[in-house]
This record gives C-alpha cells, structure tokens and sequence, in this order.
C-alpha cells in the first residue's frame, strides 16, 4: 500500500479512545481520532501517537472558548504523527480556540493545511493557532499552499517548517490581526512556489517576525496580492492588504525578497537580506479598480542588504500604477560584495540616514551574517527590539 495516497498504512499504537477526568484524550490510530474530534468540547486534549494516519482530516465547527481552548497535538513532539498524501492533510472549518500542533503533514496535492470559515464570512474561525507543524512537498505546481488561511482572525503561526510548495507557503485571503512567528519556509527544486506568506484579499494588521527564508519562492513575502472580488473579506474591502510589518527576519536567495503589491501601510524593517537573486523589492498593483487603493505609503527601515551587483542590476522593481513616491527609506545598511564602490541603491525616493559600502562581515559558507562593524550593530535582524 502507498503512503502517499489517501489510503496509508496506519499504525496501530491504540485501538480505542481513553477519555481521563482532565479531558485528556489518546488517541493511535484514525477512526479513534475522528470519533475524539466528534466528541471534543471545549478544554478537551487530542493526543496523537507517532504513526502514519490518514491525510484529508476535516474538522467543522469545532469552537474552544478564551478559558477552555480545544488542543490537538502529536503526543511526541520529536516523532510527530505523519498525515501524507491525499488531497489536503487537515482541514479546519469555522473553529474558535483551537491549537493545532506537533503533526507533520506531507506530499498532498492540494493544500498541505487548510483554515476558513466555510463561506460564511460574517462568522470567521477565529483563535486558532498553528504551532511546530512540519508541512512540505505540496503540489508541487500551481496554485497549491502549504498552509492555507482564508477568512480568519486572532490567530498565530509559530514555529512552523514548510518545505516545498506550489503556490504559496502560507495563504492568507481576508485574515485580520495574526501573528506569524519564528517559522522556517524552505523552497525546494521542482516546485513552483510563487511567494512565502502571503496577506491579500483585505487582510489587515498582521505581523510577519523573526522568520527565516531560504529560497522562498520568487517573492518571499508578498504583502498584497491579486484577489477576485467575491473572495475579499469583508466584502466590498478596497485594498489587497493594509498595516502589515515584516521584522526581524532573514531572507536568503529569491527573486525578490519583498514584494509590495496593492498594500498600504506595511512597515519592513530589522530584516537581514542576503544574496537577492534579481531585485531586492518590487512595487506592483495587480486589482487595478478604479476606486481601490493603490500601492503607497509603505516604510523600508533599518534593514541589513548584503548584495551583488551581477545579480542586483535593479534594487527596486515599480510596476505601473503605484504610487513609489509615497515610500520611506530610512537608515539601511547596504552592502555589495562584489562591488562595494557600487552599494548606494537607486530607490525611488531619497533615503534618510542610509549606510553605504562597509562589510557587516558576511561569512558566505553558512549565510550568516556577522555585523561586528559597530556602524552595523543597529541593522538587520539581529538588532530587532524586543516584542512589547
């Protein structure tokens, strides 16, 4: 039997359900985790055994509460249980409270991990939070995600590992007030990979920090997007994506680390950018209504670019219909390695106390960077401030 369809060999750790006084539920194989699910209230414990199960788990209006949230965990964190192939590996549908974590989702050929809120979208799933997911090898072309997020608010992803993906690393189409923290999103030869995270289709006030990207797809993060009209939330919305701040991350490779598209608002800054593969940030409008809002008033600070100029021949790639003019820059450190005459950037409006041409001490073998040059210290993501 191949494991990578949706019928995969299961590991029998425990034939039935064991409910404790605390709620804690164990759980060994699938039926007895689709009878938990059916059964979970809020403050109730789903605990998974190491194991292969079945992929393409939906779990529908299942709502935790602030003091009792609902969890659902692999029981070993160093051998998460493993949901590969098939379609999608889970699926959460108008949830509330729910924490999601240490499971490893693999190979499906739609979305690795799914969150919305089933087309209602005055009722979003709300709470939920991702955290120590392993997803990887989705797609691997076209417009398939790794973790796919659409009508939801309040929520964090932390700690999470994508690896390999068609469309976009993490979706997020008409989400509001999120985190998304200390995570790792890898590209990997043979997958399309358009963009890491994504914020579009009205997505608002959402915090991208203290992530890593290697390779990450050609745009690393893409704040905005293009969103068909029927799909923004809330409805009727006349922007992409609005106050979305990109801090303290470290960007290796892609086409273009930074990609503003239809955003107003986002703030990037206390970034390490490494070895950009053509641009080192573009400015696009893709939904060009006549009444929605271009893409303007965006902040580019205190960020640590290390480049070359045989691959940088444009720092800023502006697209029609933005407003480039409307950008701030102010106080990053830029360096070419190959050329460190030539590390001035030509940005689209002047910069405000930029560094120029002094090695932050690059050690290409690892792609760290080392900024002991005190004219260094106060860029990039090592001087990020701490989270109030």
């Amino acid at each position: 039997m191949n494991a990578s369809t949706a019928a995969v060999t299961i590991v029998l750790v425990a034939a039935s359900v064991c409910i404790s006084a605390e709620r804690s539920v164990e759980v060994g194989n699938d039926q007895a985790l689709r009878d938990a699910l059916r059964q979970a209230t809020p403050g109730t414990q789903i605990r998974i055994a190491p194991g292969d199960y079945r992929p393409g788990v939906t779990v529908h209006g299942l709502q935790g509460t602030a003091e009792a949230p609902i969890v659902i965990e692999g029981s070993d964190p160093e051998r998460p249980p493993r949901f590969r192939g098939g379609t999608t590996g889970w699926h959460l549908i108008d949830c509330a409270h729910l924490t999601l974590r240490h499971l490893a989702v693999q190979g499906q050929s739609g979305n690795g991990l799914n969150v919305d809120d089933g087309g209602s979208y005055d009722t979003p799933s709300h709470h939920i939070v991702l955290e120590d997911l392993h997803v990887s090898d989705v797609g691997p072309r076209g417009n398939l995600d790794g973790i796919k997020l659409s009508g939801l608010d309040d929520f964090v992803v932390r700690r999470c590992h994508v690896a390999g993906w068609g469309g976009q690393a993490v979706d997020m189409v008409g989400c509001h007030r999120g985190l998304i923290e200390d995570c790792h999103f890898v590209g990997k030869p043979g997958f399309s990979q358009s963009t890491g995270p994504q914020t579009k289709g009205g997505s608002s006030e959402i915090v991208i920090r203290a992530c890593r990207f290697d390779n990450a797809g050609q745009r690393a993060v893409n704040l905005g997007g293009s969103t068909g009209k029927p799909y923004f939330r809330p409805l009727g919305a006349k922007y992409e994506a609005r106050n979305i701040t990109v801090e303290g991350c470290t960007f290796v490779g892609s086409m273009a680390p930074i990609a503003f598209v239809g955003v107003e608002g986002a703030v990037v800054r206390y970034n390490t950018i490494v070895q950009p593969d053509k641009w080192v940030m573009r400015i696009l409008q893709e939904t060009r209504d006549a009444d929605f809002a271009v893409c303007g008033n965006n902040r580019f600070e205190r960020n640590l670019i290390v480049f070359r100029r045989a691959h940088v021949q444009v720092f800023v790639n502006v697209g029609p219909g933005t407003a480039p003019e409307t950008f701030q820059f102010a106080h990053n450190f830029w360096y070419c390695q190959d050329r460190p005459q030539a590390s001035r950037p030509q940005l689209p409006t002047p910069e405000t106390g930029g560094i120029y041409g002094f090695d932050p001490k690059h050690r290409p073998a690892d792609q760290t960077l080392l900024p002991t040059d005190p004219t260094a210290a106060a860029y990039g993501a090592r001087a990020l401030p701490s989270a109030k």
